[in-house]
């Protein structure tokens, strides 16, 4: 697995900006220090919209990857060694929220045509009677 990050290219809509909007830029560590590697994040990223509801939804969906990779790391103190993945977790939870928040805001409720709304409807009480027969 890869992880880098090139600062020359947070505005190409690719890993490198997904990296610098959510803080995951100290890339020297590896696994240790990333939270996700750029084939993970590349391949969240593939294939979507060109335009700003689709990026931060993709945004979402690598906040909840990174939460759930998280999910398994917990806080250990050996002696006077402690690791507290705790705060590190609930910093990218709080993220997580924020955006969720601001995505269902700018959710619309799909609204139907009036060219359609306006037209008499298809189907009509007595349509299958036959006039013809009477």
């Amino acid at each position: 697995m890869n992880y880098s990050y090139d600062p020359l290219k947070i505005k190409d809509r690719g890993k490198d900006q997904m990296r610098f909007e959510l803080g995951d830029t100290f890339v020297d560590g590896g696994a240790d220090t990333c939270a996700l590697a750029d084939e993970e994040y590349e391949g969240m990223l593939a294939g979507i919209a060109d335009n700003a509801m689709a990026w931060k939804k993709a945004k979402l969906s690598v906040l909840k990857a990174i939460l759930f990779k998280m999910s398994y790391q917990v806080d250990t103190k050996i002696d006077a060694l402690q690791y507290n993945f705790g705060g590190r977790a609930e910093r990218w939870k709080k993220l997580y929220e924020d955006l969720k928040a601001e995505v269902g805001k700018t959710a619309s409720v799909p609204v139907i045509d009036t060219e359609i709304t306006e037209k008499p409807p298809y189907f009509y009480t007595g349509m299958n009677s036959n006039k013809g027969t009477f």
